[in-house]
């Protein structure tokens, strides 16, 4: 032992120096050496140390062996069978579970009376067995290093015991210099000598004290044996929160202290290492304070305020580490110990800005990485598209979720209310693609989901005729003609989709619109291929070039459409129009990674079904060759998916306010969840077809479980509030429901129905009848018991018809009518008006001048009423649909046997 200027320490020391702590001489024992961590670690400390393990323990596989570059390591059951068969060491390292490192370290110091050192990796040894080993190892003479640390390492005898200091490949950070490092967390000590490398710092003896709330081999110890070490010119100590360790030190060669974990005041229990949670005056401020009282300065080390002295600087941050250690040495008249090595600017391996135009500053370019992780990185950089692990999905989505508080649903996080202020079609979009599309994107789609409209001569509206003929309701109807859609409807289209992905995936397209040169790819195309583009007979919707024509419209080229002219000498199919379609607006989501190749190639199905559903809600009657609902198709092309539900719903064009109140009652109806019977009806449909393999996957099945679990009780309820709504005012000569001027006494009419409402409830309750009739659309388990409730989702919708001027008198009813009910002693306090009102009146308000004109009939606003909700559905039920093909697992959504009961 290095004997000069020994302290007495008034318990044992016997570690002097810090060239003593970890040596070339020191021969090491590992307890459970083949052990998850020691398995992978203790190889790598052997091989960089020389070949420093004679042995190691673990009960019941003596006679194996620890393969290592530099030979094998054997393997006894115990310590003394080991010392037994001619090994000696004197050093013992342990990575035994916490409750049997106290037993471990007893029977390294029984067994061995060599035994110096002992190095604990175990994380949370308890307070009481830490006491027991300390007690045991000071009476035998022993240092203790640990628990919970990475053990020590030193750069000049190229040695490392105990974890892993420098990680898989030490020798890149464990470089020979001045500097000792001691450190309260292991990982870090590593990152501290990478950073110093980048000012020309090098180490000497790295100490990884390790954070149990024991610190056997302390700060106190570590700056003693620093003072006794010639080849040390300076230290940095890492420092966490929590115990006195750091108190009343004396420093007396230059150091740069880092104190982190300020945050860690605000905790009441351990956060990180068990040792590092503060009590009274232990905190990160305290210890700021401390040292910055022995260094003599007044603040904390920033490149902004350098703040230091000859003794030495504080930080808080560990980049600043280098610097401070700079600037402090400098003033000492002491040089790095060689030129800088790398430097601390961010190197980002991996880089993507998810289509978000960032400043030069922020914008983050992807560098190549060491290797070998450079080809791996390679490798993972030609995976196009998302990939997502796959999960049960029964109760469970990707695609929404509502919050318990507000009642309001996010899908693809986006709230339904701002969902609202969105078209038909850029939610369609939205619910495939993750992100909504730019203006292109959308009339694209547009014109791509009217193309299909007009069913007039097909078979899916046969179908749909022959079950509404039988007196089905709408969501049976569609069910017949969706089922139609099968994928040979649409494989032309699929394939298109596949080739544009295979050939084109890895051609680094990111603006679809930009000039690219595509010649040699078109020169690869089989003659099967060219087929897919070739012109063919689909007698649905419209002409091939009425839909050529109005893409051309738009004055904006797409790379993949412009392919697809060409591969079909200017004629391209409809289906294969589509597919470049869909590709085009898909393509940027599928380079950010927001959807899979899975879901790219089946788009131009979803939105064949979408076509299906507003194109069979009309009956033949209303469709001819060449028009739909009496506009003409080629009008269609060049509007709005939106105006066309519309027309398909109401059998007219929407004006300005219409189209935005259809719009806004859409949204509202797009989700409640995945636990919704609806959201459950297309999650089991992907279930039982097989997630798995996604191209089993049937996209038309799935919107028909959808469609199948919708019904009177859910989807056609609406038509009781329009119904009671249609009570209240059939007789009283309204024209208008948008005019605000409409002359109607609503107050009265509220209070007329309120008094007589509150009677009928007396007699009902007076005969014992619990089963009596509510009013639709009022109060709400969540937004109630306050002296006046509001439904958030209502008040969103009713304050942005304000602002846009759109007055609808059945909402203003509604809101006189809960003040009524409260006057009336009918509730104890006013009631919200709740969402359903809200989609009841907008549907009501759409229909009430031909209601009134008898063009329309009860019956036919029921229908309108369920078939828009299934419109706005559809949205959220094809994420749904997508979200559970990428996520989820074949058959996830059976309810185990076990968890079924028999009722009698």
């Amino acid at each position: 032992m290095h004997k000069e200027g020994i302290k007495k320490f008034p318990y044992y020391v016997g570690v002097n120096s810090l060239k003593d702590i970890a040596t070339k001489d020191d021969r090491v024992c590992v307890l459970n050496i083949v052990g998850g961590e020691s398995r992978t670690v203790t190889p790598v400390s052997h091989e960089f140390s020389g070949g420093n393990i004679v042995f190691g323990t673990s009960p019941g596989r003596s006679g194996q062996k620890l393969e290592t570059a530099n030979g094998d390591i054997p393997v006894y059951n115990s310590v003394k069978e080991g010392l037994a068969a001619g090994h000696e060491f004197n050093t013992g390292v342990v990575y035994l579970p916490p409750s049997g490192v106290r037993d471990g370290v007893a029977e390294l110091v029984r067994c061995n009376p060599k035994l110096e050192k002992v190095i604990i990796l175990t994380e949370k040894v308890s307070v009481r067995d830490a006491r027991h080993i300390r007690a045991i190892c000071q009476t035998n003479g022993v240092d203790v290093f640990g628990a919970n640390c990475l053990g020590v390492a030193d750069a000049w005898n190229h040695v490392r015991i105990g974890g892993a200091l420098g990680g898989s490949k030490p020798e890149e950070s464990l470089v020979k210099g001045t500097v000792a490092l001691f450190s309260n967390s292991g990982n870090f000590t590593t990152t501290i000598a990478v950073y110093l490398l980048t000012s020309g710092w090098g180490t000497t003896t790295s100490v990884s004290s390790g954070k149990d709330v024991y610190i056997h081999y302390a700060p106190q110890e570590f700056l003693h044996a620093l003072d006794n070490d010639d080849r040390s010119k300076c230290a940095v100590m890492y420092v966490e929160p929590g115990g006195y360790y750091e108190h009343g030190l004396e420093i007396n060669k230059p150091t740069v202290v880092c104190v982190v974990g300020r945050w860690k005041a605000r905790l009441t229990k351990a956060c990180g290492h068990a040792g590092s949670l503060a009590g009274t005056g232990d905190d990160a401020a305290a210890k700021e304070k401390w040292f910055m009282d022995y260094f003599g300065v007044d603040d904390i080390y920033s490149p902004e305020k350098p703040v230091f002295s000859k003794k030495g600087a504080v930080v808080i941050n560990i980049a600043h580490i280098p610097e401070a250690l700079t600037k402090v040495m400098e003033a000492n008249g002491e040089k790095p110990d060689f030129e800088p090595k790398g430097d601390l600017s961010l190197k980002c391996w991996f880089a993507g800005n998810a289509g978000v135009k960032l400043p030069k500053e922020l914008d983050c370019q992807a560098v190549t990485a060491v290797a070998p992780y450079d080809e791996q990185i390679a490798v993972i950089s030609k995976q196009v598209g998302a990939q997502f692990p796959r999960q049960a999905m029964k109760d469970s989505s990707g695609a929404s979720v509502m919050d318990p508080k507000t009642q309001v649903t996010k899908f693809r996080n986006v709230s339904i209310l701002d969902a609202s202020k969105k078209s038909l079609e850029e939610n369609l979009a939205l619910s495939l693609l993750s992100v909504y599309p730019d203006e292109f994107g959308t009339s694209l789609v547009n014109i791509a989901l009217n193309t299909y409209v007009n069913h007039n001569g097909t078979a899916a509206l046969a179908a749909a005729d022959a079950s509404r003929e039988a007196g089905n309701s709408p969501n049976t109807v569609l069910s017949s003609s969706t089922s139609i859609i099968g994928r040979k409807r649409v494989e032309k289209a699929i394939k298109v989709s596949e080739l544009f992905i295979e050939k084109f995936q890895h051609e680094g397209i990111t603006d679809v619109s930009a000039d690219f040169d595509y010649k040699d790819i078109l020169k690869s195309l089989t003659d099967e291929e060219k087929a897919l583009f070739a012109s063919d007979d689909c007698p649905c919707g419209v002409s091939e070039e009425e839909m050529l024509k109005a893409i051309d419209g738009l004055k904006k080229k797409s790379v993949f459409i412009e392919f697809a002219k060409e591969a079909a000498g200017g004629k391209p199919s409809k289906r294969a129009l589509l597919g470049a379609i869909w590709t085009t607006v898909g393509w940027g989501p599928l380079m950010t990674k927001e959807i899979s190749k899975a879901t790219m190639a089946v788009l131009p199905w979803h939105s064949r079904v979408f076509s299906t559903f507003v194109g069979t809600s009309v009956s033949s009657k209303n469709q001819t060759e060449d028009s739909f609902r009496g506009v003409k198709n080629t009008e269609l092309l060049t509007g709005s998916f939106t105006e066309t539900a519309f027309l398909a719903l109401i059998g007219k064009k929407p004006n300005k306010d219409e189209l935005f109140e259809f719009s806004m009652l859409l949204g509202l109806i797009i989700s409640n969840g995945p636990g919704t019977i609806s959201a459950q009806g297309c999650k089991g449909a992907v279930s039982a077809d097989g997630p798995q393999e996604s191209g089993r996957a049937q996209i038309n099945k799935s919107y028909v479980g959808f469609l199948t679990h919708t019904g009177f009780a859910h989807g056609g309820n609406g038509y009781e509030a329009v119904a009671f709504l249609i009570d209240r005012f059939k007789e009283t000569g309204l024209k208008d429901a948008a005019d605000k001027g409409h002359g109607l006494k609503l107050k009265e009419i509220a209070d007329n129905y309120a008094e007589t409402y509150a009677e009928y409830k007396a007699n009902e309750k007076a005969i014992g009848n619990i089963e009596y009739a509510k009013v639709p659309c009022i109060n709400h388990p969540i937004f109630k018991g306050k002296d006046v409730n509001y439904d958030p989702r209502e008040r969103f919708v009713t304050e942005l018809f304000e602002e846009k001027g759109i007055y609808n008198v059945f909402l203003d009813f509604y809101g006189n009518l809960v003040r009524a009910l409260f006057d009336a002693k009918v509730s104890k306090n006013v009631y919200c008006v709740n969402v359903d009102a809200v989609i009841a009146v907008i549907l009501l308000k759409m229909v009430w001048k031909p209601f009134m004109d008898g063009t329309v009939s009860d019956s036919d606003i029921e229908s309108s009423g369920f078939t828009t909700f299934l419109f706005g559905r559809m949205i959220g039920c094809a994420a749904e649909i997508d979200d559970h093909i990428n996520r989820g697992r074949n058959m996830d959504t059976r309810t185990a046997a076990s968890k079924c009961n028999y009722v009698r």
